[in-house]
């Protein structure tokens, strides 16, 4: 299954100056969304390294919310116990 993922937000973290907040917006193929934020180290890193921080950060979360979307919108046939 692929993923889009595009930046949603990115800011310097209100909490935390020193942080970037970053927020991922993620799709799946069949355009189930999640929005996740998260606030990375910026020191003096590039938008790039921050992202890919914030996207890793996030990531058994992203995984956990594709594997629940997986089975969504599948049909069920109860005759052969199967997924159509």
């Amino acid at each position: 299954m692929a993923l889009t993922y595009k930046i949603d937000k990115y800011l310097v973290d209100p909490d935390d100056a020193s942080k970037t907040k970053v927020g991922l917006r993620v799709q799946d193929e069949a355009g189930h969304v999640l929005i996740i934020d998260k606030s990375v180290t910026t020191g003096s890193n590039s938008a790039e390294q921050i992202v890919e921080a914030a996207q890793a950060a996030g990531q058994a979360e992203i995984d956990q919310w594709a594997t629940d979307m997986s089975n969504i919108g599948k049909t069920w046939n109860p005759t052969d116990k199967k997924f159509e």
